[in-house]
């Protein structure tokens, strides 16, 4: 393109003559896709929204996710289902360790991004630090929430009787707009920790984190599918995210009572589990939380026969 062609300097040598300069080198632009099924495409749509900084400076395009995408990333959710609900506890923890293993080293590209936002350094930096404990945090308690809340029950008959959670399946969610990384990353953890897939729309106030956020799970050992990121306009999606057939939960963590009400009536007519984890400030302790994991799991009960 004529746009992008830089044009070379000339300069006059001691003879009065002019040469060349070596042209400047324009650098090579981030471009910000979806993460579906451990892929890096662009919306179908064909549409994008104008990220700017504060000063209203063009910092950068993202896609603008469609309904399409949407059932896409449900349909791969769904197939990383099957063997990711297989998957240990151990391996489940090691890779949510790795994941974070992973941000730590990225941690400047991920504070400079919120910073190009508007976000202070030293807010930007807190934001990513708390976000690496807390996939510590809950790759910790993937190989033990089920020893807290499972259980033995007392039963009258001669017969055991055990409770035993069980992913609850594909999970969609609203990540928090006003946390570019913490937020998005306090909603998939503990989803993912017990087992199950998640498709989640990012912050739309800060969703540059959220897609390298993506390229860190992509370089986790993280199976392609397990989780799936859109960005775009949330308002758009939520309709699709609550009504789908094949999704088995919603979480709902913003502040809008209108999107909140329409989310579980849409959940109340195909029988679908809804969750609302707004908080004002995920940073705090209570930000991080093993009944998270619980929202998103099954209890099965055994009986089995004494004394047969």
């Amino acid at each position: 393109m004529a746009s992008a062609r830089i044009q070379a300097s000339t300069k006059a040598n001691s003879n009065g003559k002019t040469k060349e300069s070596a042209p400047e080198r324009l650098p090579v632009q981030k471009t910000y896709k979806i993460y579906i099924g451990g892929k890096f495409p662009r919306t179908e749509s064909g549409r994008f929204l104008r990220v700017d900084g504060p000063g209203g400076e063009h910092v950068a395009n993202i896609c603008f996710s469609s309904r399409k995408d949407f059932r896409e990333a449900v349909v791969v959710a769904r197939k990383a289902f099957e063997s990711w609900s297989m998957v240990s506890a151990f391996n489940r923890s090691q890779i949510l360790y790795r994941i974070a293993e992973m941000l730590e080293g990225r941690k400047t590209q991920f504070i400079e991004e919120q910073v190009a936002l508007g976000t202070s350094a030293k807010v930007a930096e807190k934001d990513i630090l708390d976000s690496i404990d807390r996939l510590i945090y809950y790759a910790g308690w993937a190989d033990k929430f089920q020893q807290v809340f499972s259980s033995v029950n007392p039963v009258s008959s001669s017969h055991f009787n055990f409770s035993m959670l069980e992913p609850t399946g594909v999970v969609t969610a609203i990540a928090p707009d006003d946390k570019g990384l913490l937020g998005l990353v306090s909603i998939i953890a503990p989803v993912i920790c017990g087992g199950n897939t998640i498709i989640v729309s990012a912050s739309e106030k800060q969703p540059l984190n959220a897609i390298s956020f993506a390229e860190v799970l992509n370089s986790s050992d993280v199976p392609g599918g397990v989780v799936n990121i859109l960005t775009g306009k949330a308002s758009e999606l939520i309709g699709h995210y609550s009504s789908h057939m094949d999704v088995n939960a919603i979480i709902y963590a913003r502040n809008d009572k209108a999107q909140e009400n329409k989310i579980r009536e849409n959940a109340v007519r195909n029988i679908k589990r809804s969750y609302t984890w707004y908080r004002a400030d995920w940073a705090v302790a209570d930000g991080a939380n093993p009944y998270y994991i619980l929202d998103c799991q099954e209890t099965k009960t055994t009986w089995h026969p004494v004394g047969i």
